[in-house]
Order: C-alpha cells, then structure tokens, then sequence
C-alpha cells in the first residue's frame, strides 16, 4: 500500500506579496487556477489510489488545507486525513509522526511517499513511473529519494551524487550542500549528480528502524507525541492534533540531516519530470508565455518599449513604459519591483516588515477563514469597512467585542444573525446593528454565498478584538 504524505509547511518569503504568512505558498494559485497544494494533491492521487491522503500542516492551515483537498474531488477511496503541527519542526519530525500514524493503521510494510506540497512537476507520466521505480526499492528496505535529472549549474539546491545501479535506482553516494557555480558546473559535466528534491519514498518500518539508529532523539520525543494523542483523545477522525506541549520538546531536524545522510540504505530515483521547486519570482516567470520582447504577464499588462519584463498583476491594469529586465508583482495592498537576479533577496523584505510589525508580512486584505472570506476595504482612525463572504452552511463563532461596534449590510444571500438575546434573520438590502459588548454570531442558512458589508467603529478595530464563546470550527 502507498500513502501520500503531503508535507505543507513553509511560509515561502521569497514569493512575497502573493505568498504571505497567513496564506502561504501551497495556497498560491497559479495562472490556471489552481492551488500548489491542489496539484500536489491531484499528482499524488494518480499515484496512490486507495489508502489514504495524509497532509502534515500547521494548525492554522487546516481548513485551508480541507478546501483544497474538497477542490480535488479525489473521492471515497483516498479520504482526507490531517495531521496538525502546533508548530513547525522541520521535516523529520512530520516524517516521523506520519510513520507512527501509518504504521499503527496499515501495518510497517505499508509505503510513505513523501511529497512537498509547494513544488510544481509537469510530466505525470513521468513521475508516475518515478514512483513505481521508488516503490520497487522501498520494498527491500532501502530509503529512497527522488533526485533531478539537472539542465543547469544551478546553485540554489542541494545535490546528490549517484553511485552504482542498485535496482531501479542507483546508491547513494554522498549528498551535497548548495555549491559554488564553479563546483556546479563540475557536477554537471560528471553526469551523475542529480539535484535533491526533497521527495521520499520508503516503508513505515523502514523509516522508523533507521531514526532509531540514527536519530533516537527524534523518534523518541515523536513517541511521547504519539502517545500523549493517544492520551487525550486528540485523534478525531480526519483530524489528528499533535499536542503543543510534547511537539515543543522534538528537535527542529531536516529528515536528510536526520536520516538519509546517515544511513547506509539509501537511493536515489533519477527523475526528468519537469520538476521545479518554485523557490523565487523567476520560476513564477518562467511558467509564463513570452511575447515577441520576452516579456510576461499574469493579469492585464501593456508593455511600449518594454523587454525582458514580467508583470503579475491581481485587479488591475499595469503598464511597463521603457524598461528593461524587471518583475512587478502587483497585489491589493502591496507592489513589489525588482531585478530578476535579485530574486532571491525578497526574503529581506518579509525580514524588514516583520522587524516594523507591519501586517504586510502575514496578512493580505482578502483573508481566508474557515467559514469563508473577509476582504478590508478601506479604513482610518476609528473605522473600518470590510467585505464578508460566507459560504453556504457556514458560521462566525458566538462572539463579542469589547472596543468596537459593528453594522452589517446584507449585499447578497440571506444571513441568520444572533445579536443579544435576539435571533433574527436579514435579508438584501437589510441591515443590523451590533453594539460593543454585545454576542453575535453570522450564519449562512442558504446555498448561495452570503455577501455582506461590514462596518466598524470603536477606539481599537484590530482583530485581537474578541472573546469567542462558541464556534463549530473549534476556535474556542
């Protein structure tokens, strides 16, 4: 049996403005629609298809995370389950904690394969066949890693270098840093440095057998994890929830650092797959067309003069006048300019926003939440107007504010509104009042969207601003 384990964690700064704390890169559409995490969801599946889907995320990606899996429509036979991080480990933990969790449902010999939930991979086929070769080598116990066939001297990744054929795959040799450019154009010219990719494929058993030799601490603490779950009823169906306090004594480890370097079971799948990890605005670019100039554009774009120039643009027109080699991404409340070899830099901006506590770093104005969306409109001393939008079926918890007071106006849909002692219902063009102190709550009893407009007033609008007393997505 293969399971999927979707490891969907980081917070991708180097894409920043689209990728952000609060909607991180797995969330990031791409020009057709579709999510990362959605693609790796539906690359996995045609790989895996009974079992399970398991993600490893972050608390505050779970519902997220849910949605994007419904998107997916796998089906009956590869149900979702979510295994969710209080706080983010590295990889050898979340590897761990899926094999405890595999094994104990499947057996041992049941196969992991471990999949980024942010990379981009272009050839199905390809891969498929990737994972059948993986799958073969991981039934005789050996850890395997899928390595890049390379096209470039790339600096940016990590390598492997690739031994003897072992099986399908070869032996693993060594694995190497991010090296010079004169080192990668060496590995390169070899033939058998592949880049590593970050994706596995190995039994349960086997994966625990080797962090017990040689990352006892790792699997120890992941133990303590398992068995506190265990203890306090947090395995509920699709959702497992790995207590806070025994997840903050597991070390912070990669799992090659953990395990793959170490062991001596280990090989490498060659894999010319269309693979791309999407690390910088550049791989964003490169998915892109280019016009007669070399120009890209996601969005409404005109270029007079213009080469060599991607422009991303979410509402609005952008137009590049007499330039050369530039990207502009464009976003509600924020625009980044940059050079293309600066790409990687624009890690320091999200450093930078983060030092001045600025919301740019983790929020944009659109912000998901479990029963929908809220985009803020406008705002200023004392007010704020946002756009609400609640999904079918969906509910705000029972709550209260105690600096501000709020109106709703009803754009669209039908709202069921507790306010006070009262419970009413409000229609189009319908409007309540909610003072400060006073609970509430929002539903949507319909099944259409809710669309409503908000407006707040009060000495403090942050969003800290609120005592919840009841809430169907466990926010209490």
């Amino acid at each position: 049996m293969l399971i999927p384990v979707i490891l969907s964690g980081g917070a991708g700064t180097r894409l920043w403005p689209v990728s952000r704390e609060g909607h991180p890169k797995p969330f990031m559409k791409l020009a057709d629609g579709q999510s990362l995490l959605l693609k790796t969801y539906l690359r996995a599946a045609g790989v895996a298809q009974v079992g399970e889907m398991l993600t490893v995320t972050n608390r505050d990606y779970f519902f997220m995370s849910k949605d994007e899996l419904a998107n997916a429509k796998l089906g009956e036979n590869l149900p979702g389950v979510f295994m969710l991080e209080p706080v983010g480990r590295n990889t050898a933990p979340a590897v761990a904690m899926a094999a405890l969790h595999i094994a104990e449902k499947y057996g041992r010999d049941a196969r992991l394969l471990v999949l980024a939930a942010d990379h981009l991979i272009q050839d199905q086929p390809a891969f498929a066949k990737a994972v059948v070769d993986a799958t073969s080598l991981a039934a005789d116990d050996y850890l395997v890693t899928f390595g890049i066939v390379p096209d470039a001297p790339e600096t940016g990744f990590g390598y492997i270098e690739a031994g003897e054929a072992v099986g399908a795959g070869k032996a693993v040799k060594r694995f190497v840093e991010k090296p010079s450019l004169d080192k990668a154009r060496s590995y390169l010219e070899a033939g058998n440095f592949l880049w590593n990719s970050g994706m596995f494929c190995f039994k349960a058993g086997t994966v625990l057998d080797e962090l017990a030799v040689h990352a006892p601490d790792v699997l120890k603490a992941c133990e303590a994890c398992w068995a506190a779950m265990k203890e306090c009823g947090s395995r509920i169906d699709a959702m497992l929830e790995i207590p806070a306090e025994a997840f903050g004594e597991v070390p912070d480890i990669s799992v090659d650092y953990a395990i793959m370097e170490r062991s001596s079971k280990v090989a490498v799948v060659p894999a010319d797959i269309g693979w791309s990890d999407i690390g910088s605005w550049n791989a964003i670019r490169d998915l892109a067309v280019p016009d007669a100039d070399s120009n890209r554009a996601v969005g409404d774009a005109i270029f007079v003069d213009t080469r060599n120039t991607y422009v991303q643009s979410e509402d609005r027109l952008v137009a590049a006048v007499g330039i050369d080699n530039l990207m502009i991404i464009d976003t509600p409340d924020a625009l980044l300019v940059a050079h293309p070899d600066k790409a990687q830099e624009v890690k320091q901006v999200v450093a930078r926003l983060k030092q001045r506590d600025h919301d740019a770093y983790k929020l944009h104005r659109t912000v998901a939440r479990p029963w929908g969306t809220y985009t803020v409109l406008e705002e200023g001393p004392r007010f704020k107007i946002k756009r609400i939008e609640v999904k079918p079926g969906g509910s705000l918890s029972l709550q209260m504010h105690h600096h501000r007071s709020e109106h709703w106006v009803v754009v669209s849909g039908m709202a069921k509104v507790v306010n006070g002692d009262r419970e009413i219902f409000v229609g189009t063009n319908q409007s309540t009042y909610i003072p400060a102190g006073h609970k509430h709550r929002l539903e949507n009893p319909g099944v259409m969207d809710l669309v409503m407009i908000e407006v707040q007033s009060g000495e403090y609008l942050g969003e800290d601003d609120i005592v919840r007393f009841q809430d169907v997505y466990g926010r209490c």
